[in-house]
């Protein structure tokens, strides 16, 4: 049986958070073509109108993508203390960050370590100091490097953009973790670490073990997509990884109308939740709506309610929660559709019928914050119906019963209607 003793990486607010992710460039409508304005346009204000929105539909923290200064799209930093001047300046972030404080919200940033642009003033210097300079010396070469500005180097998953810094360098330990540093003195309350997949997990422990006696309350997840998530957050001291088997699976199942897909993956997320609070999702800024990922408009409030009912921290892309469509495209521009400009006031924008999903499986999930540890599995299972039972540590219990077919199931002694999902408070 499932090991259901608290992690050894928990932070207790983290059990309770529920996030609301946003891409603020794509939010205030940002060119990021490269072409870079003159001045600071402060455009970080037009988040705050939509503080009151996250609040009203049970969320109560700000997943933040990149706001720091950078060429295009947010990822290819120039300088992690000053905020992309598409956005604003130090009063702007600082004012958002007051304004989420009022209202109990907390703060993740969205960091990017393994990489810079090739704006960066350390990229600059080392293409103005040439081959084997200690400037050089601060990124990464391997076999697979390749030639850009004149020095070979590696680059992130083929974007010459991109320039990978050798996370061996003392330099670069010292500038992440002088940057966290700075930040969660400001007021931010965790980080997000963009492409840690592709970091070695020693430099995460390296950067993150000196901030926890100063920051004994942050929390630090990475983004992980594949391989053994237990052993990346042993090995690297972070706190969590985001969930992309799950997300796979949920969106998998209730498409294929197989939930034996989400049963297999529901027993890797237990091992997984007994070691640590994975953050999960059915959306962010990197795939396709879930609006658009599921056939049956009818099923997605099936995936609401079971990103809602397992164990974790939940994440909800902006946008989402209005039912917004977009594919992602493997394009230049490809993820403009699924990154797009938000109105000044989420009035322009009601939130209708699947804001009202979102709403009843946050209520529940709030009555029930022991399902943030819980131990969850597929009972009365077939392709179409399954009965999900969650056991807390203390021997809570809840049900959620889900029905893709068109006709009423029975699940758990009692009917459930075609096309229905429903949570129970005891099965």
């Amino acid at each position: 049986m499932t090991d259901l003793a608290p992690s050894p990486h928990s932070i207790p607010w983290a059990d309770h958070a529920i996030w609301w992710q946003v891409y603020p460039l794509g939010f205030v409508g940002a060119d990021l073509s490269g072409e870079r304005r003159p001045g600071t346009l402060h455009r970080l204000s037009r988040l705050l109108p939509w503080l009151d929105d996250l609040v009203a539909l049970g969320a109560n923290g700000l997943l933040l993508g990149p706001v720091f200064d950078s060429a295009t799209h947010g990822y290819d930093t120039v300088d992690h203390l000053r905020i992309d001047p598409r956005l604003g300046g130090d009063a702007d972030i600082d004012a958002l960050l007051a304004a989420c404080r009022e209202r109990g919200i907390r703060v993740l940033f969205d960091g990017a370590f393994n990489h810079v642009g090739r704006a960066h003033p350390w990229w600059q210097e080392a293409v103005a100091a040439g081959p084997g300079s200690v400037a050089a010396g601060r990124f990464s070469t391997s076999p697979d490097a390749v030639e850009v500005d004149g020095l070979r180097v590696d680059v992130f998953e083929g974007h010459d953009a991109l320039v990978v810094l050798d996370h061996e360098h003392p330099d670069v330990v010292a500038l992440a973790g002088a940057v966290m540093a700075h930040w969660l003195e400001r007021g931010i309350d965790g980080w997000r670490l963009d492409a840690a997949y592709a970091v070695p997990p020693a430099f995460w422990r390296a950067c993150i073990d000196p901030l926890r006696a100063r920051f004994a309350d942050a929390w630090f997840v990475g983004e992980v997509i594949h391989g053994d998530y237990v052993a990346y957050v042993e090995e690297s001291g972070l706190d969590s990884v985001t969930q992309y088997e799950l997300w796979s699976a949920i969106r998998g199942a209730i498409s294929s109308r197989n939930w034996f897909e989400l049963a297999w993956s529901l027993k890797r997320h237990d091992e997984f939740s007994a070691a640590f609070l994975p953050l999960t999702f059915i959306g962010n800024h990197d795939v396709t709506r879930i609006a658009s990922a599921i056939d049956d408009e009818r099923h997605l409030g099936h995936a609401i309610a079971v990103l809602m009912f397992v164990a974790g921290t939940p994440s909800i892309y902006s946008g989402d929660e209005r039912g917004l469509h977009a594919v992602k495209e493997e394009r230049a521009g490809g993820d403009d559709a699924i990154r797009p400009e938000f109105p000044l006031s989420p009035t322009d924008w009601p939130g209708g019928p699947v804001f009202e999903l979102y709403r009843q499986a946050i209520a529940f999930r709030r009555r029930h914050a022991w399902l943030a540890h819980a131990r969850v599995t597929a009972e009365e299972l077939s392709n179409e119906a399954v009965l999900l039972v969650a056991t807390g540590r203390n021997g809570e219990r809840a049900a959620l019963a889900l029905n893709l077919a068109d006709e009423p199931r029975a699940l758990g002694g009692a009917a459930i209607a075609p096309n229905a999902w429903e949570f129970r408070e005891t099965p």
